[in-house]
């Protein structure tokens, strides 16, 4: 396999990565809707704000969603929205494989 090619999938399985557990992919959801307070989100997920805080660093890191400080408060927004597209991609095929 040539380098770019490795390099790119690299980091595509690092998206993936970022997206494959259950509170992250709420996260997502929930930032679908609105740019949101981390207070917010640990309320949705109904998780303590550390373990929030943790999943969504993973998410930024990834490039999937970015945070901007507002007063004592950090609020959440994604950054690639088209992330949603995926998700109805992943029904979709859970669909069909019924």
């Amino acid at each position: 396999m040539r380098a770019r090619t490795q390099e790119r999938l690299k980091a595509q399985a690092k998206v993936l990565k970022a997206l494959a557990h259950p509170t992250r992919l709420l996260l997502v959801e929930e930032l679908g809707k609105k740019t949101q307070c981390v207070c917010e989100l640990t309320d949705a997920a109904g998780l303590d704000i550390s373990t929030v805080s943790k999943h969504l660093a993973l998410l930024r890191n990834a490039g999937i969603v970015e945070d901007e400080k507002r007063g004592l408060k950090v609020f959440y927004s994604l950054k690639t929205p088209c992330v949603l597209n995926f998700f109805q991609c992943v029904e979709s095929v859970q669909r069909c494989s019924k």
